[in-house]
This record gives C-alpha cells, structure tokens and sequence, in this order.
C-alpha cells in the first residue's frame, strides 16, 4: 500500500506539467526539427532561432549526418515543421532522403531550406521537388553592380541589398520593411509549370548569376528580375516551404549589420533581415494567414432544418462561417468568397455576402434540373492557405401530385381546346337545324 500512496504522489505532482503541455496554449504538437552542418551555426544563428523559442517552438537541432536522425516513427510524424540549414551536406543521417522529405510535406507539414554557394546536389534536388531550380553553376552567385551594399572595400558587388520585396500583408506583416535586406549567395529560377511558388525576394534588373572571381565567358543563364533571392511554396494541401539560395542572411552579422544601398544617401542602422524572417517565419509556420471553416449549412428559406434533399426551383439558404489565424482567431472579412451550385459543372455561382464577423451567405433558387449536385467552395487567394469545402445533395423532380393543375404558361392551349370544342359544338347545331 505504502508503494502505491508514493504512485499516486508522483503522479499529483507531475499532472501540471501534464496538463500544460497538452493545454491549447501550449500544443506538443509545435516541435521542429533543425538539421545543421555545424553545430556553431546554433550561436551564429542564435537570433532566428530565438525568435521562433519566443513563439513557444520547440526546437530540436541534430547534425545532418546524424544516424540517428528520422522523421518518421511507427507511422507518425515526429515533427511538425523541418529547417535544412545544411547546405553543403551530400547524404542525410538516419532514415533521411530526398523522398522522405517529400513525404513530410506532402504530409501537410511545413519546410524552410537555405542553401549557399557550397550548396551540395543533395540540396538542389530537394529545392528542384518544391519548384525551383538554383544556378548550376556551383560557383556562381547573385552579382549586382548597381543595388549592391555599401562597404568599406568595395568587393565584388556579391553583397546584396535589396528592397524588391512582395506587397502582401498577410505574407510580410502590415507594417511596411523600411530597411534593405542583405543577401549573398545563390540565385535560383521558378519552375514556369508550377503556379505554386511565389518570389518573396526578387534581385533587381541589373543583376545576374555568374563567377564572381572570374570574367563572363558566357551569357549568365539567369538574370534581371527573374532571378529569386527568397521565394515560397503554398502546397495544395496548405503545407508551407520557404527557399533561400542564403544561409547567412539568417545570421545574427546580418541581422545586426547596418545596411547602405548604393546610389542611396540613406543609411540604415539594421538591416530588414530580422523583421523580413520573422514575419515570413510567422507565414511559414501558420502563424499567420491560416483560414478555417465551420458551420457550413443549407436549408431552405423559412426552415432553420437541413433537408434531406432538394426539389427543383426550391428556395435555399447557404452560409458558412470563416475565420483566419493571425495570433488569435479572427472573423475573415473578404468579398470574393463564391459558392457553385455544381453537377459535372457550376449550374449556380453566386458571391457570399458577409456581415463582418465571419458569417457568409446567400440565397438561390435551385435550378430546374434534377440530380446529385454539390455545394462547392474553392477558395483561393494569394498568402491564404486553400478553402476547398463540398457538401453533396440530391435534386429530385416535382411528384405527379405537386404539379399545378392548371399551368398559366398553357392557357393559350386550354383555350384553343375550348374554342375547337365550342366551334364543333356551334357547326354542329347549325347544321342540324338547317336540314
């Protein structure tokens, strides 16, 4: 008796440390895994780092060539999101491929890779699955002779400082990034076929990927504007990847660097790379920009029940209720939410008006055509994670018994049956009488 009162004390002692780690303040479920190529890129890093500690991530950092390492366990995922600052790792420790990756975001999980100048073919094929393609030169990177940093040497121009930055409040934060962001390293491509990747961080014109210790001997296979510094990946399942061709932008140098744009008298004390990476770690992590739907339901007007099914040129009702994750949970006000009326293709589509907080709704008649339809919301908008809602019911045709008896639209067919009847009717009477 005496070993199981001494259970039970343990056991009251630790229920809040239990209790908190599965509390909805707290979820067990914000864990990521932070693979390196050195563990002094943990100090280099620290203020990156400590940004997602603050936001109550937990962070696991493992070498990359770890044996030990996996992402998977029984089944499970182990992490929720995954950072690969390893750029120059050739072989993943452990259970760790170029599939296994795949796997974890088409799993709906989230990714950020930063590559470099030393960046490994391992890294690249990674890059090239989520839609970009770095320079295949391995010795090239991002030159800039006219948006470059202001040094005291003056360099090779491969310092850049760039302020072609994406206009999305829900991506970069409302308050506008005043300060350059600093970027060295490699350049990379969208792959023109995948519509999912968008550029965060563009070079400006005048820049172009080449060896910047050696003179062109060929034209550079990427330049100007199509040349992508940062970009990201909203998968269709809402999963989330971030792409860098630079590990050291995340640094704690860069971080802290004053910053001065060539051609520009204005001298920033930091540079816009700790509140560009924290506000896209914010993006990137959900934090931000993530939309839910609830209480979707139809009925028809004047009855607060769901039917079984329709009839045709019934009255309906449909709403929805839509809110977005920004630190708290807030109503969604937009107007652009549109809703089908679809059978093999959109019968209805009619825009949802809102009132403001988060409930959407309209109201049509259902169209005189019988069959299985759905009710289809595709909602998509650039920084959002995807709305794909459908809810399927049947449309039958009116019974012999809910026919009207006389329709107004065939009274020119009654009376013409009725005139034929009477002229018979008159003929005939005339006829009889004069004989």
């Amino acid at each position: 008796m005496r070993g199981k009162a001494e259970l039970f004390l343990i056991f009251i002692s630790v229920l809040p440390f239990l209790s908190l780690s599965f509390s909805a303040e707290s979820p067990k479920e914000r864990r990521v895994l932070v693979l390196l190529d050195d563990l002094a890129i943990k100090s280099s890093h620290s203020l990156f780092f400590d940004s997602l500690k603050s936001r109550r991530f937990l962070l696991h950092f493992r070498l990359a060539d770890d044996p030990e390492i996996s992402l998977r366990r029984y089944g499970q995922h182990l992490y929720d999101a995954l950072i690969l600052f390893c750029p120059s790792v050739q072989r993943f420790g452990g259970s760790i491929d170029v599939a296994a990756i795949a796997d974890f975001v088409d799993s709906g999980h989230d990714l950020i890779i930063a590559a470099d100048n030393n960046a490994s073919d391992f890294i690249r094929e990674i890059a090239t699955e989520c839609g970009v393609d770095f320079d295949e030169d391995p010795v090239a990177m991002v030159i800039d002779h006219t948006s470059y940093a202001v040094s005291d040497t003056e360099g090779d121009h491969t310092l850049l400082a760039s302020d072609n930055i994406i206009e999305s409040d829900v991506i970069l934060g409302s308050k506008k990034i005043e300060a350059p962001v600093l970027f060295k390293g490699i350049g990379h491509s969208l792959n023109p076929s995948n519509n999912l990747v968008v550029k965060v961080l563009s070079a400006s014109p005048s820049a172009y990927s080449a060896n910047p210790k050696s003179k062109l001997a060929n034209p550079p296979t990427i330049t100007g504007s199509a040349i992508s510094l940062v970009s990201i990946v909203q998968a269709r399942n809402n999963a989330r990847v971030l792409i860098t061709g630079s590990l050291i932008m995340f640094s704690n140098r860069f971080f802290r660097s004053g910053v001065q744009k060539a051609g520009n008298s204005t001298k920033h004390e930091r540079s816009g790379n700790e509140q560009f990476f924290t506000e896209l770690g914010k993006w990137v992590f959900h934090e931000r920009g993530h939309l839910k739907a609830v209480n979707i339901r139809h009925h028809k007007v004047g009855v607060t029940d769901e039917p079984a099914m329709y009839r045709i040129s019934d009255d309906l009702e449909y709403s929805v209720e839509i809110y977005e994750w920004s630190g708290t949970s807030e109503p969604y006000v937009a107007d652009d939410v549109q809703v089908q009326f679809y059978m093999m293709s959109p019968y209805v589509l009619k825009t949802l008006s809102t009132n403001q907080k988060g409930l959407y709704s309209t109201a049509f008649k259902v169209p005189d055509v019988y069959g299985v339809f759905q009710f289809k919301v595709e909602y998509h908008r650039l920084g959002y994670t995807t709305l794909s809602l459908s809810k399927q019911i049947p449309v039958r045709p009116y019974r012999h018994n809910e026919y009207e008896r006389f329709i107004p639209a065939a009274y020119p067919y009654y009376g013409a049956a009725l005139s034929m009847m009477a002229g018979f009717f008159i003929f005939t009477a005339v006829h009889l009488h004069n004989k």
